[in-house]
């Protein structure tokens, strides 16, 4: 069964292929170089992780991917065209969920289509379509202050879906909710990413929430940020985190993640006489 999972996965289309980024930055004291020659190559359908330490540049590169940021050096190209700005076909989920407070969550979800010029029937049905697939059917006149920070999320999510986009962008989504509702919301994105078919790439510092979540496991290394390693996650949903092979799994991916700090790490004087 995890054969057949792995090789449908391979066989699906290139959707995203990041092709050597480099990224620097102009700071007071000189330029700082925040990503080192990133290739990344993503099928239609997969959902990655992107794993690393803060700082290491994972968050800039989704930024890149979504249009917001350009690369000092390289491509990122979707169904072989090269990004160079936003668009509808990459959606963008914030840790902060970016609402607009004097929208409801209705007018919020179906922000994008009504500026898109949908008919009206068409945002009315997709609208309410996203609104049952997150639970929030009951609150669709309620505004944002008027929910609490899970909800807030489910929106966003929503809004995103309802934008027809074939990528959705998750920048630490789930970082700043207590530890029941992040569990309860990724039990729910796995359900809507296998609903909807999506492509979903997921920045991360918790290995756990990589493990639970991802078909691979994309590990970046501290500052330039590099690519150290991808991991794919052969684990039937849902996973059990408790579970010897899910605890194998997350001490490798542990590993790879900390083993660019130990080769860093200067020789001391005593080991040098």
């Amino acid at each position: 069964m995890l054969e057949t999972q792995t090789h449908q996965r391979a066989a699906a289309p290139l959707i995203l292929n990041v092709n050597g980024v480099h990224k620097e930055f102009a700071a007071s004291n000189g330029t700082v170089e925040a990503l080192r020659g990133v290739n990344i190559k993503i099928n239609k359908g997969d959902f990655v992780c992107l794993l690393g330490a803060s700082g290491c540049g994972k968050s800039t590169l989704l930024r890149i991917i979504a249009g917001f940021e350009t690369a000092t050096r390289g491509s990122v190209a979707v169904y072989g065209t090269e990004v160079d700005r936003p668009g509808p076909d990459r959606g963008m989920v914030f840790q902060d969920y970016a609402l607009f407070p004097w929208l409801t969550v209705r007018e919020n979800i179906n922000f994008g289509p009504r500026h898109r010029g949908v008919p009206t029937p068409d945002i009315v049905k997709s609208t309410d379509r996203f609104l049952k697939m997150v639970g929030l059917t009951a609150f669709a006149d309620r505004y944002p202050h008027q929910l609490s920070g899970g909800m807030k999320q489910r929106v966003a999510i929503a809004r995103v879906l309802a934008n027809d986009t074939d990528i959705l962008l998750m920048d630490e989504p789930f970082g700043a909710l207590d530890a029941l509702t992040r569990s309860k919301l990724q039990e729910e994105l796995i359900d809507i990413w296998k609903a909807t078919k999506l492509t979903v790439i997921f920045v991360t510092h918790s290995v756990e929430e990589a493990v639970v979540l991802a078909d691979k496991v994309v590990v970046m290394t501290a500052g330039p940020g590099r690519i150290d390693a991808e991991i794919d996650i052969d684990l039937p949903r849902p996973r059990d985190v408790s579970s010897p092979e899910f605890n194998t799994l997350r001490r490798d991916v542990t590993r790879r993640l900390t083993s660019h700090i130990a080769r860093s790490q200067p020789v001391s004087a005593t080991a040098d006489a």
